[in-house]
């Protein structure tokens, strides 16, 4: 994997359909927009009716003992591999030190089960700066639902993301039926791309449609020969039966042509595809080379391979953007 961890997709986004379950106070600035998207937005000149309006959450002064907090249900269940806790514009009340704990819960707790919950720190207390992403590495390799922030004693935070890899869980599911085995809420991830100038190479599996041009993967515009793609692995091994492919949004830039290869290597970890990707003889056409139009839904059901996978390289010709890519299959349940 990536030594950068912000390349992985962010667990706890609000496009994942992730929230804040709960926070000790939040009388300044709300909890819910810790996860919001988009990226912190600042207007020196607006106040509302408890003082400066903040993009962020943001507490009262704290006049006692003790600290704030705020708990995450992830959008997406998976392994943690890094955090970002982002101060930005918050330079004067940001809090000076934060931690990060996590506990894995199933099902639908309510907050009174979250709160008495197994958790584990997987960032110990830790310094932070004002109006900077404070960036914080994290070795736990287990698999967490929601993670907590504390921050000391109090202050504002802008964003908080969770950057790592969803888990499939196959309890989520019954057995014998069809999945999107690509959909990053149960644990796709788009590993690889040639180039995403415009959209990130994630939206391509986010959960519903396109909201609008920039929620998809948009490569620039390509002056010389070749082709873009991307590569998405697979929540899980699984056999393939139809794919869907969106250009929604895209009107002027949809790529002319697509092709869809899939490949079997169960055993190649993440920081290997790069050297999988250029493999002669990995990848098999379960789509060949079709013409695609703009601002459509493209299905596509007579599939050239139907053998188990568990990596699909999507080909664009010669460039341009698609909204989401669905890829509907059995998982290989073991």
């Amino acid at each position: 994997m990536s030594a950068d961890f912000t390349a992985l997709p962010d667990l706890a986004s609000r496009a994942l359909s992730g929230s804040v379950s709960a926070a000790n106070d939040e009388l300044f600035a709300q909890r819910e927009n810790l996860i919001k998207p988009g990226a912190p937005f600042f207007d020196p000149h607006e106040f509302g009716h408890k003082g400066k309006v903040y993009d962020g959450w943001e507490t009262r002064r704290r006049r006692d003992a003790g600290h704030d907090y705020a708990i995450v249900r992830l959008g997406a269940a998976g392994i943690i591999h890094g955090i970002i806790v982002d101060t930005a514009y918050f330079k004067g009340n940001y809090p000076p030190f934060i931690s990060i704990e996590a506990a894995s819960i199933e099902g639908y707790p309510s907050i009174e089960e979250v709160m008495k919950a197994d958790w584990q720190t997987i960032v110990e207390k830790s310094p932070a700066q004002g109006d900077t992403a404070n960036a914080y590495a994290v070795s736990d390799r287990h698999r967490w639902t929601h993670v907590r922030l504390s921050i000391y004693p109090d202050g504002g935070v802008a964003r908080l993301r969770v950057h790592g890899e969803g888990v499939f869980d196959a309890a989520r599911h019954h057995p014998g039926s069809e999945i999107d085995l690509a959909a990053a809420e149960n644990g796709g991830q788009a590993l690889l791309c040639s180039d995403m100038f415009f959209g990130n190479r994630h939206n391509l599996i986010m959960p519903g449609r396109s909201t609008h041009m920039c929620d998809g993967w948009e490569t620039r515009r390509r002056r010389g020969p070749g082709h873009d793609w991307t590569i998405v692995k697979l929540a899980t091994r699984g056999t393939l039966h139809r794919v869907e492919l969106d250009t929604d949004h895209f009107k002027g830039n949809a790529p002319g042509r697509c092709m869809v290869e899939i490949c079997d290597a169960p055993s190649v970890p993440n920081a290997d595809v790069q050297a999988l990707a250029g493999r002669v003889g990995a990848w098999r056409a379960l789509v060949h080379e079709t013409p695609l139009q703009p601002h459509s839904r493209h299905r596509f059901t007579e599939l050239s391979q139907h053998g188990p996978a568990t990596h699909v390289r999507l080909n664009i010709y010669p460039d341009g953007g698609v909204a989401r890519l669905r890829l509907f299959g059995m998982p290989e349940l073991r």
